[in-house]
């Protein structure tokens, strides 16, 4: 009995020893340490605070003109990779429809409004008032003016209406009689485009300027308006348009007045149809903007200025445009959308 009693007690101070060894040897159970207090070499690399979702509007002045369709899309393809959320405002044409865009914009709190004015007047109070409460703008393509937004992108359309009367130059040197069709007026393009032409031909005594008229922008006023001008001066050697939409109705009412192999026709925007007809040898030319590179730009400047608090180098951003005939029209932005 003595010999069983001592055996029993050896064998439970083995098990004894056992179980506090077995103890030692396995740290107790902890909770996983959170993220943030990993290695930064282990874990992803965070989201930067202000990496919020942002929506973004657009406001064009009337997404009935091509130009501003194709602009638009430009802008969603670009959101779509900087994770944006895009809102498309359509001023329809109207001073009062894009400021109460405007003043939409600012009741929806959106995060910052990128906007091709209608003219540089008229939306400038209306832009003054976003920019007052807080909210980032960039202007593209148009201005407005005495406003202190975050940007501006755009063609330079002063060296772009130069281009156009370069082109004049280089084809009448002994003297040309031209129609000129102008833009919406008070629009940045408008004023600036024809500040181009006038700073080359100007003073050249050659060149004569037989009708100067707005069309707004607009083909059907395009039409009628080198229509009226044709009424007075049959044979004119150019007209020159402030944009395409306004040159496709000159040629048309130069093909209907039967003088369209006569009539040297110069457009601004390289629309798709634009180079079609300048392959085809209805346009002689028209003025490349790189309106995709125009949109992309400031909706980059917009995102680059609320997540990184960057502010562009410069106010003006300023894309060179290109007069685009048969001879380069492999340039164009939009080339690829011809047949």
């Amino acid at each position: 009995k003595k010999m069983k009693k001592h055996l029993f007690l050896l064998i439970s101070l083995l098990v004894t020893l056992m179980l506090v060894l077995g103890g030692c040897s396995q740290p107790a159970e902890q909770p996983a340490a959170p993220a943030a207090e990993q290695p930064a070499a282990e874990q992803p690399a965070a989201p930067a605070a202000d990496e919020k979702p942002l929506t973004i509007a657009f406001s064009v002045p009337d997404m009935a003109f091509p130009f501003f369709v194709f602009m638009e899309s430009q802008v969603r393809e670009e959101a779509a990779k900087l994770g944006v959320e895009i809102v498309t405002l359509d001023g329809q044409n109207q001073v009062p429809k894009q400021t109460a865009d405007m003043e939409a914009a600012i009741a929806k709190e959106y995060d910052a409004v990128l906007i091709s004015p209608l003219t540089a007047d008229a939306m400038a109070p209306a832009v003054q008032q976003v920019v007052d409460a807080g909210i980032p703008v960039v202007t593209v393509d148009r201005t407005v003016v005495d406003v202190k937004t975050l940007a501006h992108v755009g063609a330079d359309n002063v060296l772009g209406g130069e281009q156009q009367g370069n082109a004049l130059l280089e084809l009448f040197p002994d003297g040309a009689t031209i129609f000129e069709l102008t833009g919406t007026p008070g629009s940045s393009p408008a004023i600036d485009r024809s500040a181009g032409l006038h700073n080359i031909i100007d003073g050249q005594a050659q060149i004569e300027v037989a009708c100067n008229q707005t069309a707004e922008f607009r083909r059907d006023k395009g039409l009628s308006v080198t229509e009226n001008c044709l009424g007075a001066t049959p044979n004119p050697n150019a007209v020159i348009a402030a944009n395409d939409e306004m040159a496709f109705g000159a040629v048309e009412a130069a093909k209907a007045a039967g003088i369209a192999g006569d009539v040297v026709v110069i457009g601004y925007d390289a629309l798709p149809e634009a180079l079609t007809m300048v392959r085809d040898g209805d346009l002689y030319g028209t003025v490349e903007q790189f309106p995709g590179e125009q949109a992309r730009t400031g909706l980059r400047t917009l995102v680059d200025f609320l997540r990184e608090n960057k502010s562009p180098s410069n106010h003006d951003i300023y894309i060179t445009p290109k007069l685009i005939t048969q001879d380069n029209l492999s340039e164009a932005e939009r080339l690829g959308e011809i047949q």
